[in-house]
């Protein structure tokens, strides 16, 4: 997400704060957060395919997704 969008939802925030927001900004809010939290998500996943586990045999294993039961 570039400077910019992440500049606009801390606008956006502080405004809410301050005197509310109109609809129109509440939903651009809105959807940039899911944009930002999206491209969060990515990101850190992205960074856990490359963690390696160390067994006490000395050798490495990926980790592995946790499957949930939702």
């Amino acid at each position: 997400m570039d400077h910019a969008k992440i500049e606009r939802i801390n606008v956006l925030a502080k405004k809410q704060r301050e005197a509310g927001l109109t609809p129109e900004e509440k939903a651009e809010q809105a959807n940039l957060r899911q944009e930002y939290l999206r491209e969060f998500r990515q990101g850190m996943e992205s960074m856990l395919q490359g963690v390696k586990l160390q067994r006490p045999d000395g050798t490495l294993e990926p980790l592995q997704k946790k499957e949930t039961g939702n």
